[in-house]
C-alpha cells in the first residue's frame, strides 16, 4: 500500500469570582523567590494542615489558572526533548526551556482508566476498585471493578469549581465507557462543561480536542479556570493527517505514521501555548504536560475499530519509544509507569530546569492544585498524594508517602519473563518492590541511582523486601472488597 494514501480510511471520521482572584495582580518575583510563597509570607497566609489551607484566613494571593494536558500512551523517549532523534516536538520541548522536567514522576497505574481516576481523585485507583480499564459490564464483572468512577468521593473538578473556578474537561474520559448508557457524565464530577469521547452519549471526534479547550479559555480568560485537556495520541486507533504524513514521509512506514501522531499532538500544545500570551495570561497559568502510561505495545493489527472514536490505524503502527526503560503500557516497571511530566509556569516553576530527585505521582494533583487555588479538603478526606508545591517552585522536596502499583493481570512465566509480570508495586524512598508471588518472584531497585531499573538487590537487602512486602499487605487491607451498589449500571442486570 501506498504509505502516503494511508489515511483514506480514516480521515474523514477523525475530522466528523472570587476575592483571591482580585488580589495581587501586579505581584512579581524576585530573584528566587518565588510567586507563591512570596504572595503567601505577604499575606500571612499559611498552609495549616495537609488537607488544604486555613479557610479562616481572608486573604488569599491570585489563583493561578491551570491547564493540565494528559496525553495517551507516550512513552518516556517519545519527546525530542528527551532525545528522540526520529520525530521533532518543538512546543513540548520549549514548554520544558521554559519549564521544568520531572525525571522522576509517575502515574498510578499502567493503564488508561485507574491512572486517570488517580488524577481526579487524589487516591490510589484500588480506593475505588478500578484497576483496570473500562470496558463492558461483562469486563468489569470479570475484574471486580465498578461501572464508572464513582463520582461522590472528593473529585479534583469540584474541588477547583468550589474555589471560585471555571472548570472544563476536553478529549478522552474514559472513566466509564461508550457501553455503559446510564453512567454519570463529567457535569457530574464537578465540571462547567465538557467534550469528550469514551463516554455515554455523544462522542466528540478526537480532532476537536484543542478547538473546543481554546474556545472555552477564551471565554473564562478573565476568571481563574481549570482545564483538563486529555489528547487521544497516541492511542488507537490512530488518525494520521495527511500533510504530517507527508513531513515524515522519509522515514518507512511505522515510523512515518507513529511520528505523524506525536506531531499533531504537539502542535496542540503548541497552539494552547500561543492562546495562553495571545491572551495575556500566560504568567498566570500552569501548564502541566504528562501522559497516562508508557508507550502501547507494537503489534500486528494495521487497522482497528473503536467503539467511541470509530476505525483507524491499529498497534502495527504503535512504536513509541522508552529510550532504554524496562517495559511499557501494562508494565510496573518504569518504562510502563514513568512518563514525561513538564510544568511551566513563569515566575514560579524554574525555566529551563531538570529535576531528577523529586519523587513525584499522579496522585499528588489534587493536593497540589487545591492549595495553589486556596481550596479546602475535608478532613475526613484519605490522600495517597502530597502538596508537591516545593518540587514546583524548585525547591527540596522530599517526599514522606508511599507509592503504591497494581496490574492484576500481570503475569509470566519464570523461563520467559516479559516485563508485565510484576502484580504489585511499591516504592518508598529510594526503594521500589515489585512482587508476582503467583510466580514466586521479586525484584527490588534502589530507583533514584538505578533509574532504568538495571539491578535487582532483592537478594542483598531481605530486610527492606519484608518491609516493603507489609507495607503493601497494610495498603490492601485499606481498599475496599466489594463494589458498592451505586456505581453498578441497572445494564448488570440484563446480562
Amino acid at each position: 500500500m501506498d504509505k502516503f494514501n494511508l489515511t483514506k480510511r480514516v480521515i474523514s471520521h477523525s475530522q466528523k469570582n472570587s476575592v483571591a482572584f482580585k488580589l495581587l495582580r501586579s505581584v512579581r518575583v524576585f530573584g528566587a523567590v518565588s510567586f507563591i510563597s512570596f504572595g503567601l509570607a505577604a499575606c500571612g497566609v499559611t498552609n495549616t494542615s495537609s488537607h488544604g489551607t486555613d479557610s479562616s484566613e481572608a486573604v488569599l494571593v491570585k489563583q493561578p489558572n491551570i491547564i493540565y494536558i494528559f496525553a495517551d500512551d507516550w512513552g518516556w523517549g517519545d519527546l525530542s526533548v528527551h532525545g528522540n532523534k526520529q520525530v521533532k516536538t518543538p512546543n513540548i520541548d520549549k514548554l520544558a526551556a521554559e519549564g521544568t522536567d520531572f525525571y522522576q514522576f509517575s502515574v498510578s497505574s499502567p493503564v488508561c482508566s485507574p491512572s486517570r481516576a488517580a488524577v481526579m481523585t487524589g487516591q490510589f485507583p484500588s480506593r475505588n476498585n478500578v484497576n483496570q480499564h473500562f470496558a463492558t459490564i461483562e469486563h468489569h464483572q470479570r475484574a471486580g471493578m465498578p461501572d464508572w468512577l464513582d463520582p461522590t468521593v472528593e473529585m479534583l473538578p469540584r474541588t477547583l469549581k468550589n474555589a471560585g473556578y471555571a472548570t472544563g474537561h476536553f478529549g478522552k474520559w474514559h472513566l466509564t465507557n461508550v457501553q455503559i448508557e446510564d453512567a454519570p457524565l463529567p457535569s457530574e464530577y464537578g465540571y462547567d462543561e465538557y467534550a469528550a469521547f469514551n463516554l455515554p452519549g455523544y462522542n466528540m471526534p478526537p480532532s476537536e480536542t484543542a478547538t473546543r479547550a481554546i474556545d472555552f479559555i477564551k471565554r473564562h480568560k478573565d476568571q481563574p479556570f481549570f482545564v483538563n485537556l486529555w489528547i487521544h495520541e497516541t492511542h488507537t486507533p490512530h488518525y494520521p493527517e495527511p500533510a504530517l504524513m507527508k513531513e515524515y514521509g522519509h522515514l518507512n512506514e511505522q515510523d512515518m505514521l507513529y511520528s505523524a501522531i506525536i506531531a499533531a499532538g504537539d502542535r496542540d500544545v503548541g497552539r494552547i501555548m500561543a492562546l495562553l500570551k495571545e491572551l495575556g495570561i500566560d504568567d498566570n497559568t500552569l501548564v502541566i504536560f504528562s501522559s497516562d502510561n508508557g508507550p502501547e505495545v507494537t503489534g500486528e493489527r494495521k487497522f482497528m475499530d473503536d467503539d467511541s472514536t470509530g476505525p483507524g490505524f491499529g498497534t502495527y503502527y504503535s512504536v513509541g519509544k522508552t529510550l532504554g526503560l524496562k517495559g511499557a503500557k501494562r508494565s510496573l516497571y518504569a518504562g510502563g509507569v514513568r512518563v514525561p511530566f513538564i510544568a511551566r509556569w513563569p515566575g514560579v516553576v524554574p525555566a529551563g530546569a531538570i529535576d531528577k530527585t523529586s519523587v513525584l505521582n499522579a496522585v499528588d494533583l489534587l493536593p497540589t492544585f487545591a492549595a495553589l487555588a486556596g481550596a479546602e479538603l475535608p478532613a475526613e478526606f484519605v490522600s495517597d498524594g502530597e502538596n508537591i508545591r516545593l518540587a514546583l517552585e524548585g525547591e527540596t522536596f522530599e517526599r514522606s508517602k508511599t507509592l503504591y502499583w497494581v496490574w492484576p493481570p500481570g503475569k509470566a512465566s519464570k523461563s520467559t519473563a516479559t516485563a508485565n509480570w510484576p502484580n504489585y508495586g511499591i516504592q518508598k524512598g529510594d526503594w521500589k518492590l515489585l512482587v508476582n508471588d503467583s510466580l514466586g518472584v521479586e525484584e527490588l531497585y534502589q530507583v533514584k541511582q538505578d533509574w532504568y531499573e538495571k539491578t535487582n538487590v532483592a537478594a542483598l537487602h531481605p530486610k527492606v523486601v519484608a518491609e516493603l512486602r507489609a507495607e503493601i499487605l497494610s495498603l490492601q487491607q485499606q481498599f475496599p472488597e466489594t463494589v458498592p451498589a451505586h456505581v453498578k449500571s441497572t445494564l448488570r442486570g440484563q446480562q
